[in-house]
């Protein structure tokens, strides 16, 4: 092995270069790679198809599994592959980003690369909390992907957390394609699946030794987002893609674009590109899932250096408590005194953005350029602006993607802050690459881009900064109409775990209606949450969400001035998070750190319980505190809280203890002295 290293301030580069004769590499079938510690490692075989396993701590976590990308003309990459080249790298660096839960991140793996003489690649890594994989192409000439093959051997005993995806009907079927990409999980024998619907990414595995495995992708640029699926292997989990749109209809009200018929191929590309990877992350603690980098770490990163712009923050919204303002002298709705009156709430709570959301251009048009006359948008802007709260505009997205670049421009030069896009609804070759295009639009124009109505995030997050937020979520917003069985309370415990380790997730909370288990209805006008009201507090620390929604109505947060102040000055970005003792599906503890303060919160279940936070990691130093706790009437009044406000001395206590009520939550602030 020849071992060459490069140091460029942090960063630290070790290559290594084979030193196999031509003949050697050739009958080499057997790789390994091992993760930088020796906790994780890959076995690569070769053969007539190409497999790879994954052990943990000297368990194997995945049976050998295959891979492989179908070209067509009886063209497959991965099988009867004939090696050329293997290269290993060990890579050290750490990464600080501009917008995240943490200033630093260490990015640390060792890599393997096989070359293989039909012009493409097979590249492997694996770090101390996961591996990762991915199809390199190296041909010069357009081709098309007929399928992928993805495997995941989960072996016997294991079990899943799975969220399918509530199909729309498509021409009166239902169409698994479709859909929001909203749904609460369900906890099965992986041999028991066989409902026969996909599961979304991210999905969660667990070994009969209580490992966790989560798998997703990374870096999914201009390529369609992958499903999972058990076939007739008991214990398989498969890859499953929508195969790339031929005729697409344009519906709801021309915000929406249904596919109508597909190709025989889920991809096109013009020639050498990277595939997404593959991931798997691996957990032997439940809690280590909340705090986990590696989807970021796998991303390409950004282009431009300049991220001063890019201002996360909170948002008065709209939609969500249906412009029901109150105590007021005019008509509430889409117009500039209910807008005036979003405004004056944010500013005076020193909220750093107020919401347009649907309503505010010509309905049935699907064109951005066309105001209601209703809306003064000039004169909003410029009322915002006076009052240092800025302006986001909601768009479907075909009608954003009409001309994306001229409204950018057209918005930006008037002063909106950025655009929160809808209404994907599909994560198909043409979603995915539509998103691409709009985070660059965005960026080009300086503006940032939240994708609501769209599928889970895979990094681009950090290729493009001011892409802040995503849905992929089955957030508060299904309050409005969800049926007596939705549970939301276990989901809130049991998401965090999953669909947030892949990123921002947005979420939507902080109703200041709230009721038990028993009490709970769906009102669509005046919508309510499950679950007590430091739930919502504490969700605000737990939900990782740089771009956070306050949906209610500032009529009822002006009823509600400490918690209204609590919320509004949760940092949504910050510098440090650590993870406490937490279960997937039973309860959630965090600490998140922005400067000297902390913010450490908790969720249950719908089972009481009562939790233990260890400070120890907060060092010595004096603070002063501020807590929200359940009430004591909690269980007959959702609403019921009581704050707290006390010091705490760290060289001599770092024991807090807490019950958290039925649905209930917990939240202290700890600044320090």
């Amino acid at each position: 092995m020849i071992n060459v290293i490069k140091k460029t301030g942090s960063r630290v580069v070790v290559l290594g270069a084979l030193s196999l004769s031509a003949v050697m590499s050739f009958a080499q079938e057997k790789f390994e790679l091992n993760s930088p510690s020796g906790t994780n490692s890959i076995e690569v075989n070769l053969g007539t198809k190409l497999t790879w396993a994954l052990s943990s701590g000297g368990e194997r976590m995945l049976e050998p599994s295959p891979i492989s990308l179908d070209l067509g003309n009886g063209r497959i990459w991965g099988q009867n592959a004939k090696l050329k080249k293997a290269s290993r790298l060990a890579h050290k660096d750490l990464i600080h980003p501009p917008i995240y839960r943490k200033r630093e991140i260490k990015d640390e793996y060792n890599e393997l690369t096989l070359d293989f003489k039909d012009n493409y690649s097979v590249v492997f890594r694996a770090y101390d909390d996961g591996v990762a994989y991915r199809f390199v192409s190296k041909e010069k000439k357009p081709f098309v992907v007929v399928s992928e093959e993805v495997a995941f051997n989960a072996g016997t005993n294991a079990s899943a957390f799975i969220a399918s995806p509530k199909a729309r009907l498509n021409s009166g079927v239902e169409d698994p394609f479709y859909s929001s990409f909203q749904n609460t999980y369900s906890h099965i024998k992986v041999a028991n699946w066989n409902d026969g619907k996909p599961g979304m990414l991210p999905l969660l595995l667990e070994k009969d030794n209580g490992k966790k495995i989560c798998i997703t992708e990374a870096d999914l640029i201009d390529y369609p987002g992958m499903y999972l699926t058990k076939g007739n292997e008991a214990n398989v989990l498969s890859g499953l893609f929508a195969a790339y749109p031929k005729e697409i209809a344009t519906e709801v009200k021309g915000l929406k674009g249904v596919v109508k018929s597909r190709e025989k191929y889920i991809a096109k590309s013009n020639g050498p590109r990277d595939f997404p990877w593959r991931v798997a992350i691996v957990s032997a603690k439940d809690q280590d899932l909340l705090d986990n980098d590696m989807v970021y770490k796998l991303a390409t990163p950004a282009k431009f250096t300049d991220f001063s712009w890019i201002k996360p923050g909170k948002v008065a919204w709209d939609w969500w408590n249906n412009w029901n303002v109150y105590d007021v002298d005019f008509n509430s709705g889409v117009n500039n005194e209910t807008y005036k009156y979003y405004i004056d709430f944010a500013s005076k709570n020193k909220i750093e953005y107020v919401i347009l959301d649907e309503g505010w251009s010509v309905e049935g048009k699907a064109d951005l350029f066309q105001v209601v006359p209703e809306i003064n948008l000039k004169e909003l802007i410029s009322y915002a602006e006076q009052r240092n709260v800025g302006i986001v505009l909601w768009a479907g997205y075909k009608a954003f993607d009409k001309d994306m670049d001229a409204i950018c421009k057209h918005y930006a030069a008037m002063g909106v802050k950025g655009f929160k896009i809808d209404f994907m609804d599909r994560d198909d070759q043409q979603m995915i690459y539509f998103n691409y295009r709009a985070a660059e639009a965005g960026a080009k124009h300086r503006l940032l881009i939240d994708l609501h109505g769209t599928s889970k995030p895979t990094g681009l997050q950090r290729t493009f900064p001011n892409t802040i937020n995503f849905e992929g979520v089955h957030g508060l917003e299904e309050m409005k109409w969800a049926k007596p069985e939705v549970d939301q309370v276990t989901y809130d415990v049991t998401m965090p775990f999953i669909r947030m380790v892949a990123g921002p997730v947005d979420y939507t909370q902080g109703a200041m209606r709230n009721a038990s288990k028993e009490n709970f209805r769906t009102v669509y006008t005046q919508p309510m949450s499950q679950g007590t009201r430091c739930r919502q507090l504490a969700e605000y620390v737990v939900f990782e969400s740089p771009l956070n929604m306050l949906c209610d109505a500032p009529s009822n947060y002006i009823k509600e001035p400490e918690c209204t102040t609590f919320i509004a000055g949760i940092p949504t970005v910050w510098d440090e998070t650590v993870p406490l003792d937490s279960k997937v599906g039973e309860h959630i503890a965090i600490a998140r750190r922005k400067g000297d303060t902390w913010y450490v919160a908790a969720l249950t279940g719908w089972n009481p319980k009562d939790i233990t936070f260890d400070l120890s990691f907060m060092g010595k130093g004096n603070y002063e505190i501020e807590l929200f706790k359940d009430g004591i009437n909690v269980d007959k009044v959702a609403e019921d809280y009581k704050r707290e406000k006390n010091k705490l001395n760290m060289s001599e206590s770092n024991i807090v203890k807490a019950h958290l009520a039925s649905g209930g939550g917990f939240i202290m602030k700890l600044t320090k002295i």
